[in-house]
């Protein structure tokens, strides 16, 4: 009996050892590592003269090279003036004031002070503490501070439709496009009360240390985004919008080893601190993720590739080019209708010819294409953490009809997002594993503590051989066949291949004889690559090969990769 007292006296003794120091440990992050945020916190509340509660809200950040966090979406705090027009008296004097100190909207006071029977206008947004006590030291007539609270977008239009934004639903502040809406649930706080309960603190921040599930907690997110990549990458894609009016552009860095993306963009784009004033909510979207797109002829190292998996086909396999053939019915052509006789592997994709894909795919069979096209995933979507992923349309592949089996060969006729094909071709350059596309690393929970958030491993889709042996075709498109190898680098073995597709017209009745959608991709150093490229414009002017709009602005991202990550060279 005494010894069955002892036992439990000990375990309780020893549950509670272990309840104070799991409390000391909380209570250091209370006081140490978060002091300054309660402190300033708690000093926020005194100065709430309306009785609003300040809401909270996680911060999302990028990644430097060097992996310091920086902000790329944070919550501010400051005032908004507002006015009660039957007691200001002279409005005229009271703007001077107003605007002596802080810039103002004259249009919108003087409608606003018109409004005598309305007893609160708001007349100005987002003022700092120094403006605020300018203004209360003025002791104004009728003039109001009220606190105020609102998302800030450091970088502005930086990775815009990756981010996304805060919006209203309802009379709640919630995430409604990008990653802000992908993580509501970790961005959110259930509450703002500045009392902290460390007992509840402790249990609370113990489950995030240990959660299966990491994204279900609240914490801020740090992405796989690179601010300067990123920035580098906009700034080629403003350059072909400007130089070819395209109706859009965008474009990818992505690890293919590892499927993160170093950056993602589009233009048009728009500054996230004042999407309200964009004409047209269409640019919103991430259409990288969201829009699906025949990519063309970049299907064809894919296709290709399949071909010399199964064994049906080699680099010098060759075949009769006679420029167009009938399949069920229909005529297929080479771009330029041209025949080639006897030709090569080697030279379908140096010269980018259909009619070399479609012998591709008679030789391995249709239903062994099909499985390919399947594992490439090109129908599935890549569960990268962005909202309102589109899935691929491959349907054209079960139809049964020899042509749409040979138009998916050089990519028409099945449609595809900009990171579903980006993932697929990555293939290519990660031994032929299929990679595991995502912008977010990990979670920084309220506590201090970071998790980890792991993509998972990859899918084996072709054989390590079968994909070296066709970056090694590609990278004599690159040196030998690309705008006649003026772009080859000495010293950099690059991968690329170029895509120009006809745009389908709505409804299924053909394709738009003049309007095309231009692709692109690279990686490098070929065998060993960091980093995998895709760029794309749609409807691009005064142009008509992806070889004239997109090789250079590849080569320029590719040049700054190299010299910003301080990559060897490979030859």
């Amino acid at each position: 009996m005494r010894s069955k007292f002892i036992t439990r006296a000990r375990i309780l003794s020893g549950l509670f050892i272990l309840i104070a120091l799991l409390l000391a440990t909380r209570l250091y992050f209370v006081q140490i590592v978060n002091g300054k945020e309660y402190r300033e916190s708690a000093r926020g509340q005194y100065v709430i003269e309306t009785g609003q509660n300040i809401t909270d809200r996680g911060d999302i950040f990028f990644t430097e090279l060097n992996g310091i966090p920086v902000a790329a979406a944070v919550m501010q705090v400051g005032w908004r003036i507002a006015i009660v027009p039957k007691d200001i008296g002279d409005p005229e004097s009271v703007f001077d004031e107003l605007s002596a100190s802080i810039e103002i909207d004259r249009e919108r006071f003087f409608a606003s002070a018109i409004k005598t029977d309305d007893p609160y206008e708001e007349v100005a947004f987002r003022l700092s503490d120094e403006a605020a006590d300018a203004i209360r030291a003025k002791k104004l007539p009728g003039v109001i501070l009220v606190r105020d609270e609102w998302r800030y977008y450091p970088g502005g239009d930086l990775a815009a439709q990756t981010i996304g934004f805060v919006g209203f639903q309802g009379d709640k502040r919630v995430g409604v496009y990008g990653l802000e809406r992908f993580w509501e649930t970790t961005l959110s706080r259930t509450s703002s009360g500045l009392y902290v309960n460390p007992f509840a603190e402790l249990f609370t921040n113990f489950e995030d240390a240990f959660a299966s599930n990491p994204a279900e907690r609240e914490g801020n997110i740090i992405t796989t985004i690179e601010p300067s990549v990123e920035t580098r990458l906009e700034e080629t894609l403003d350059g072909v919008m400007k130089t070819y009016s395209s109706k859009l552009v965008g474009g990818i860095v992505m690890d293919p080893k590892t499927g993160a993306i170093r950056a993602m963009a589009l233009r048009p784009a728009f500054d996230l601190n004042t999407y309200n004033t964009v004409p047209d909510s269409a640019v919103y979207t991430n259409l990288l993720v969201e829009g699906i797109y025949e990519m063309g002829s970049i299907m064809k190292p894919l296709t290709v590739a399949a071909g010399i998996d199964t064994g049906a086909i080699t680099p010098s396999s060759t075949y009769v080019d006679r420029g167009c053939i009938e399949k069920s019915g229909k005529t297929i052509c080479n771009y330029d209708k041209k025949a080639r006789n006897r030709v090569s592997m080697q030279e379908v994709l140096n010269q980018s010819l259909n009619l070399g894909a479609s012998y591709a795919v008679d030789e391995m069979g249709h239903e062994v294409f099909g499985r390919y096209v399947h594992a490439y995933a090109l129908g599935e979507k890549t569960g990268i953490e962005l909202p309102n992923e589109a899935v691929g349309n491959i349907r054209a592949i079960d139809s049964g009809y020899d042509v749409d089996y040979a138009s998916a060969g050089f990519g028409q006729g099945i449609a595809v997002s900009a990171i579903g094909m980006t993932r697929a071709l990555a293939t290519l350059a990660n031994q032929g594993v299929l990679p595991m596309p995502h912008v977010v690393s990990g979670v920084r929970f309220e506590s201090g503590i970071t998790r980890s958030i792991e993509p998972g491993e990859g899918t084996g889709v072709l054989k390590p051989e079968t994909a070296d042996t066709v970056t090694r075709m590609l990278v004599k498109v690159f040196d030998e066949a690309l705008l006649g190898g003026v772009l080859k680098q000495e010293h950099y073995s690059i991968a690329a291949k170029t895509g120009t597709a006809q745009i389908a017209v709505p409804g299924g009745s053909g394709y738009y004889p003049d309007r095309y959608l231009h692709s692109f991709f690279g990686y490098f150093p070929a065998h060993e690559p960091k980093f995998i490229v895709f760029l794309f414009t749609l409807e691009p002017k005064g142009v008509e090969f992806a070889s004239a709009s997109l090789a250079r602005p590849f080569l320029e991202i590719t040049k700054f990769l190299i010299n910003y990550y301080n990559i060897p060279p490979d030859r």
